[in-house]
């Protein structure tokens, strides 16, 4: 999902933020490339720099209307007929790895539910200096949504059942949004 417009860092749009001197979106193409998944980017008309790196990268998009990450996405799977489970993430995650996604896959094919969404402990968050615009218990720990997901395409619009994954993964508490948020990515992701 790459339609952002990084408003509250003033830096272009958000996809093409730099951490570490690469664009954000550049972290999770390859995540998922490594993990054998093909990769569709969702963008907007708010975004027209990224769908170019897009291009230029040899990157297939999809560009939906811009009305937010839910309809976006919906329209999306609809557009393309998707009829499968498949992975979404947010471009302004560069922690995600494909041994993450991975993971992630392992757990959620194993419990027979059709969507999955992945949390990390807000303790982590704090650590990292992190806001966390949203917390619930899961596994009986406050955590918070990382911006990784796998739904049902074949029905969008419907509520699906879903597991919800807690892990243990500091790198995925760095959603990047604000200037301090990528103050505290370079310094987290320069060190590794």
């Amino acid at each position: 999902m790459a339609g952002g417009l990084g408003t509250r860092m003033n830096l272009g749009e958000k996809p093409l933020v730099t951490v570490c001197g690469r664009p954000m979106i550049s972290y999770v193409h390859e995540a998922f490339l490594d993990a054998g998944l093909e990769v569709l980017a969702v963008v907007t008309p708010k975004v027209p720099m990224t769908k170019n790196w897009c291009r230029a990268h040899g990157i297939e998009f999809f560009q939906a209307k811009g009305i937010g990450y839910v309809e976006d996405l919906a329209e999306c799977a609809l557009e393309i007929d998707e009829d499968m489970p498949m992975f979404t993430c947010v471009a302004d995650l560069p922690g995600i790895t494909s041994r993450i996604i991975g993971d992630v896959r392992e757990k959620w094919s194993d419990s027979g539910l059709n969507a999955c969404s992945v949390w990390v402990p807000r303790a982590l968050f704090l650590e990292n200096s992190i806001k966390c615009q949203y917390s619930e218990l899961v596994d009986g720990v406050e955590a918070c949504p990382c911006g990784l997901n796998i739904f049902d395409g074949s029905s969008p619009s419907v509520p699906q059942n879903e597991l919800k994954i807690l892990l243990n993964e500091p790198a995925l508490t760095f959603n990047v949004n604000t200037p301090e948020e990528l103050i505290a990515a370079e310094e987290f992701f320069g060190k590794k």
